[in-house]
């Protein structure tokens, strides 16, 4: 009985070892094989990576030599950012035994459907595109992008985005589909700015006091442009006050602060030559 079980044993033993040492006479250069593909994948991934940020920074340097607009540069960096690292992907893929012409036929169905699933982003790829080439706008000037209203100073031109930068120190995103297809407002391409307002008074104020006081105030404005004309005109005659309009020219960085230190030399102005700035009235008539 012990002779039968040792026997019993043996040959199971010699089955396993046998079964053992196929499978790894089958499987293990296999495996060996798959894991030098993947530590060559890595070393691929590695230097391709070296070489991708190799030639950007060497085409961001070329750019900035010949004083491409900072747009453009961070454009066209972020364009061969993407071309490059889809490269380095195909590449890798075909160590892994995908064949260059299946992997072709499969990324051309791929952008079909992502053509028709992501039209919106390719429209803002081509607004990028028409952006950098027409040069509605550049990196620092201060535009109002007329569809939604967003308006500030354009910080960065990416492929699918602009970024804006608002007085209050917001971002505000904006898709570049948007702005090559709707009207904008560039207040910065100009290096002057009009400043216009308007200051009401009382009917029974003198009128030309009025305009003398809002010229004093403009003449002792030391930013003022005085090659630009200044008007100061009679508006509108309103409901309950006479509208002056006056209308000067200022720097481009200085109309803010300008705009504001007029308004407020106005009511001062005002308040001490007895000129009244007069509210909206309602007559209320009862009938008994």
């Amino acid at each position: 009985m012990l002779l039968v079980q040792a026997i019993s044993d043996n040959f199971i033993k010699d089955l396993e070892d046998g079964v053992l040492r196929r499978w790894l006479e089958a499987e293990l250069p296999k495996a060996l094989g798959f894991f030098w593909t993947i530590v060559l994948a890595f070393v691929v991934y590695f230097i391709g990576a070296k070489i991708i940020k190799g030639l950007r920074k060497g085409l961001r340097k070329s750019l900035e030599f010949k004083k491409t607009d900072i747009g453009v540069v961070h454009f066209v960096d972020q364009v061969l950012k993407v071309v490059g690292y889809v490269v380095l992907i195909l590449v890798i893929l075909q160590l892994f035994g995908f064949e260059a012409t299946s992997l072709s036929a499969a990324i051309a169905s791929v952008g079909v459907t992502a053509g028709l699933a992501f039209q919106g982003s390719l429209s803002n790829f081509a607004g990028g595109v028409l952006i950098l080439i027409l040069h509605p706008f550049r990196i620092g000037d201060y535009i109002v992008e007329d569809t939604h209203k967003n308006e500030g100073t354009v910080i960065e031109i990416s492929i699918f985005y602009t970024k804006l930068k608002t007085l209050d120190n917001k971002i505000v995103v904006i898709p570049n589909g948007i702005l090559a297809n709707s009207s904008l407002t560039n207040i910065t391409d100009q290096d002057k700015r009009m400043i216009n307002l308007i200051a009401s008074i009382g009917y029974n104020d003198d009128i030309d006091a009025a305009k003398a006081v809002i010229q004093k105030i403009i003449d002792e404005e030391p930013e003022v442009i005085r090659t630009e004309d200044i008007k100061i005109f009679v508006q509108e005659l309103g409901a309950s006050s006479v509208d002056i309009g006056f209308r000067f020219y200022v720097p481009m960085d200085q109309y803010w602060s300008v705009r504001w230190r007029t308004l407020e030399r106005v009511k001062k102005e005002f308040d001490a030559a007895g000129i009244t700035i007069p509210f909206q009235q309602l007559d209320v008539h009862i009938n008994q």
